[in-house]
């Protein structure tokens, strides 16, 4: 029988470049909910599945377990952000009803926290995942690939870029906007030390020049340096293409650092609006960087850096590939855990690879001197 499956926030930017992936997919039943039901009913048309079906669905009402159990689902993804304000209600939901759980959480503190779950979801047999996105899903399976050719890994970096005309939701805005100029936990030195949410600036190399990136809160910060034991620092990053946009941003985030803004959030419908101004002065390239540094087997020091580029528009395919890839394994049988935890180490970078064939995707793996 086919895996029925509920994807939460079809209309998003993310949600429905996976609809677009698991429609037409005999593996799947799909149904595409949220609140907007003419957005989903215009999408539904776009994919021109017409087994795909349709539910009201809004994931903050208390009703949220009785509706989700009546649509009977084997497999939720939940891709209705932004997560660093939300509870575990939909993962909770699905664990009443007998489903599985995917989501596509980039916020530190929920992506870390969903082990909270994990004796429950051990219990009911079921598999719960949070971060199934661009980090730490794929910047994990990254640094899993390449952890072979270490002795010793003692740096993480990473940073994302997208291109100025990449499609961007209010969702993924206010993420951003949520973490600007407020303290975060940085491991650095093998120690925690703090930073702020943009700040520390710097040029980053990707395969289509060098783009300004800040400090980002995300999971990785959190999970690394226990997945990694003897690393001593890791650092993510993340940066608009136009300067303007990024130094932008930066000036709002030292107004929040001052006290002079409290919820830079609450006002991404509007800023995202005005970024739209400038849409056609950028491009439609963006990339992911992760550089490592350590020693080798020979004790020698050694320095990679892998690069992934995504143009004509397809970055968002990049943050939407995790669910996708999970989605067909538990349909093929290919993920037998069960219980509650965050996205890393549940497929490999080359099967992550493998989901992106056919779009403007490239990778690289390059050396770096000293």
């Amino acid at each position: 029988m086919a895996l029925h499956i509920v994807l939460i926030g079809a209309a998003g930017v993310f949600g429905s470049r996976m609809a677009a992936r698991l429609a037409g997919d005999p593996r799947f039943r799909l149904t595409l909910a949220g609140r907007n039901q003419a957005s989903q009913a215009a999408l539904r048309d776009g994919l021109g599945d017409p087994d795909v079906r349709l539910a009201a669905l809004d994931v903050t009402s208390d009703r949220l377990a009785v509706a989700l159990a009546a649509l009977r689902p084997q497999l939720v993804i939940h891709a209705a952000g932004p997560f660093q304000a939300q509870d575990y209600r939909v993962a909770e939901a699905c664990l009443a009803c007998g489903s599985d759980y995917v989501d596509l959480a980039d916020g530190r503190d929920f992506v870390a926290g969903v082990h909270r779950l994990d004796k429950r979801a051990r219990a009911a047999g079921r598999l719960l995942v949070s971060g199934a996105s661009t980090v730490p899903a794929l910047s994990s399976a990254v640094v899993d690939a390449l952890l072979p050719r270490f002795a010793v890994l003692e740096t993480i970096r990473h940073a994302i870029s997208p291109g100025n005309r990449t499609p961007r939701g209010d969702a993924t805005v206010a993420a951003i906007l949520g973490y600007c100029g407020r303290p975060l936990r940085l491991w650095r030195g093998g120690r925690w030390q703090r930073g702020h949410g943009w700040m520390s600036t710097r040029r980053q190399a990707f395969p289509f020049g060098s783009r300004w990136v800040g400090l980002c809160d995300v999971p990785d910060l959190e999970l690394f340096p226990a997945r990694y034991p003897g690393v001593r620092e890791v650092a993510f990053r993340a940066g608009l293409e136009l300067k303007r946009l990024h130094f932008g941003t930066l000036a709002a985030a030292w107004l929040v650092r001052l006290g002079l803004i409290r919820d830079l959030a609450r006002h991404a419908p509007r800023l995202r609006r005005a970024s739209e101004w400038f849409r056609d002065a950028g491009s439609d390239v963006g990339g992911m960087v992760v550089e490592l540094a350590g020693r080798d087997a020979r004790g020698e020091s050694l320095r990679l850096r892998w690069s992934l580029d995504a143009a004509a528009g397809h970055g968002p395919q990049i943050p939407a590939t995790p669910a996708v890839v999970l989605a067909r394994k538990l349909a093929d049988g290919g993920l037998p855990m069960r219980g509650a935890m965050p996205c890393m180490g549940l497929f490999t970078l080359d099967e992550a690879l493998a989901a992106l064939d056919g779009f403007a995707v490239g990778t690289r793996l390059d050396a770096l001197t000293a």
